[in-house]
């Protein structure tokens, strides 16, 4: 069965920016199963346009802003 945006059901999204980078943590459940943390990086492009980039290491800064974040995600889904 294919990917169907329309059954991926976002509940919580917050976009943290780091200048040429940003991450954003979201909760989303696909077709009405069980609620999952999603964690995703971007950078941007000479253009302006922001791409997918593999999350993979993260600075201080960055762990300090994203895991008060990530426990907020972590609480929506406790409720």
């Amino acid at each position: 069965m294919p990917y169907e945006k329309s059954l991926d059901v976002e509940s919580f999204k917050v976009i943290k920016e780091f200048g040429d980078s940003r991450i954003t943590v979201g909760v989303y459940a696909y077709n009405n199963g069980e609620p999952k943390i999603q964690v995703v990086r971007e950078n941007k492009l000479q253009s302006g346009e922001w791409r997918f980039a593999k999350l993979g290491r993260l600075s201080k800064k960055e762990a300090q802003e994203i895991i008060p974040v990530l426990m907020k995600a972590v609480e929506s889904i406790a409720k």
